[in-house]
């Protein structure tokens, strides 16, 4: 039998074992985390909706006329008005012809790449794209080119070398650096080709664009220039669930083919009538959109002061990159033990050598726990570095 306990112990000398911390009430920046208070820069709740007062009213009355439990997937008798009507309203949002509900932005992913790509087709995938994506990739059955990060002219060149029904799949905003695709480029690339461009946009929706309408809208792209979006209403809609959108031919496609979709039982659809009121929300958001993107500016010119080497990214998403990733884990621990959430990213989420300090930014952080983070990280400088050892991890 293999020797898994083995393997964690190899996972924990290489400084890459995960643990799960034990949360505790309503999600905001302050948190309760294994029963200590901690102002936390790690969520995904970019527009801080998670617990929006209107969103949990709505919530809990929508659960008193619908129950909870889905009961059934949607080809049998589990597709209800609720969640007919919030994919009319995501279409509508998304500025596309129709939109598919799914329970997870996983599911999502792999739902549509599988449907859409089998065996005699080729995908091209980002090599940073999540992985969610990868493994649709892996699970389609179809050949597999993965293309350097952001490279249109390494794609182009996988591209002509290729025949046959071609798809290409990237992220909107990779949730691991915080940068937007090229889409323009890959749209341009995909329409020279006949090829089916397929954008994740999880972390672009609600945060990017005009309304928060997302990464393709704001590069100027149309649906016939990206067919599918895919987005999440977990993260800056702070809801549950995520939906794919696009031309009404392929939707009723994916409702055909998609494994993740026809055979799972839908979401409660208090949840959906939850989510739109979300959407609702992350549409009259441009205060909070404004607030947030002033957090991230004022972040970016004060830890670059600090000597912090940051990625270029215009997003909630504001990586530090550390390397090492004992050096991570340590930073990390550092930052906890004056009450701050920071999560440290290693392999395999990044590759080797990338270990970094994910920093996320919510609008429900003030300017005084942004000035918190900064004067903590003033103490970690990379000039005061050495007094931060592996020996705290």
């Amino acid at each position: 039998m293999r020797d898994f306990a083995a393997e964690i112990e190899q996972r924990k000398a290489a400084g890459l074992y995960r643990s799960r911390r034990l949360m505790a009430g309503a999600h905001q920046p302050r948190m309760l985390a294994d029963g200590r208070p901690l102002l936390g820069f790690c969520s995904n709740d970019y527009l801080g909706l998670a617990s929006h007062p209107s969103l949990v009213a709505s919530a809990r009355d929508f659960l008193k006329e619908d129950g909870l439990g889905g009961a059934s997937s949607h080809l049998i008798c589990g597709h209800h008005q609720g969640h007919h009507r919030l994919e009319e309203r995501l279409a509508d949002y998304t500025q596309r012809s129709s939109a598919l509900f799914f329970s997870t932005g996983y599911m999502a992913n792999v739902g549509v790449i599988t449907a859409v790509a089998g065996k005699g087709d080729t995908l091209f995938s980002d090599e940073l794209n999540h992985a969610s994506i990868i493994d649709g990739c892996r699970l389609s059955g179809a050949t597999v080119k993965i293309y350097r990060h952001g490279d249109v002219e390494h794609l182009a060149s996988l591209m002509a070398a290729t025949e046959g029904h071609k798809v290409v799949v990237t992220d909107g905003v990779f949730s691991m650096d915080g940068n937007i695709a090229p889409l323009k480029a890959l749209a341009d690339l995909c329409c020279a080709h006949d090829a089916l461009l397929v954008v994740d946009d999880a972390h672009g929706f609600g945060c990017v664009g005009p309304q928060g309408r997302g990464a393709v809208l704001a590069a100027g792209l149309s649906q016939s220039q990206v067919p599918l979006v895919v987005g999440t209403l977990g993260k800056a809609f702070g809801a549950s669930g995520a939906f794919v959108a696009g031309p009404e031919l392929l939707l009723d496609y994916l409702v055909q083919k998609a494994r993740a979709y026809i055979y799972t039982t839908a979401m409660p659809p208090a949840l959906a009538r939850a989510a739109a009121v979300a959407v609702d929300l992350a549409e009259q958001g441009d205060d909070r959109r404004a607030h947030l993107q002033d957090l991230i500016t004022r972040f970016r010119v004060r830890a670059e002061a600090l000597g912090y080497a940051l990625m270029p990214s215009a997003t909630p998403i504001q990586p530090i990159m550390i390397g090492d990733a004992h050096q991570a884990m340590a930073i990390s621990k550092a930052l906890e033990e004056q009450g701050l959430l920071v999560t440290a990213i290693r392999p395999p989420t990044v590759p080797a050598g990338q270990s970094r300090l994910r920093v996320t930014f919510s609008a429900s952080h003030t300017h005084e726990d942004l000035d918190r983070l900064l004067a903590a990280l003033a103490e970690l400088a990379p000039a005061s570095r050495n007094a931060i050892t592996p020996a705290l991890v």
